[in-house]
């Protein structure tokens, strides 16, 4: 049985050059391991906020790397160089649209301006990739929101059954 492999994406311009930690990526893996019982390796990359790029990286995790889930942090907002989104739109087949509203959703909770946020979701082939913010405390609050459809959706898609940890995640699959 192949290894289940989980991207991890930060978009940063500021942490691809080392002008500060890459402390996003690093929340989302130390999250996920939270979450997860199954075992899984972490691709993990820090990019500048590159559509090109971003896409490229994307397609690779996902064709090569045969991530089943992959995580990106940072890039959503309004800002020019925020362009994240649009390189997961261009490279999905379909966008899962209710990932974002549920995100944004959750996120109004602690701050008005979430309506800036462009977070979503899409599929390519076996991977579900999930745009996040890049602040670490609303990448949690984003995950906690959305990720009990997330090993039922990976289901879906024909990816690895993902486990969680029922004491800090728990998945909902419909009965069958």
């Amino acid at each position: 049985m192949e290894p289940i492999k989980i991207g991890v994406i930060n978009v940063s311009d500021r942490a691809s050059a080392g002008i500060y930690e890459d402390i996003p990526g690093k929340a989302v893996v130390e999250t996920l391991k939270e979450y997860l019982v199954s075992e899984f390796e972490t691709v993990y990359k820090v990019i500048p906020d590159e559509q090109e790029l971003i896409s490229e990286t994307l397609k690779y995790m996902s064709d090569t790397e045969g991530c089943c889930l992959i995580v990106t942090t940072g890039g959503t907002g309004p800002a020019k160089r925020d362009v994240t989104p649009e390189a997961t739109e261009a490279i999905c087949e379909k966008m899962m649209p209710g990932f974002g509203e549920l995100m944004r959703t959750e996120s109004l909770k602690y701050v008005p301006t979430a309506i800036l946020s462009r977070q979503t979701a899409g599929i390519r082939g076996k991977s579900l990739i999930i745009n996040l913010p890049g602040k670490p405390k609303a990448i949690r609050q984003c995950l906690d929101a959305v990720f009990p459809a997330v090993p039922y959706c990976i289901d879906l898609i024909e990816g690895p059954f993902l486990i969680c940890n029922q004491d800090v995640m728990k998945e909902f699959r419909p009965k069958a």
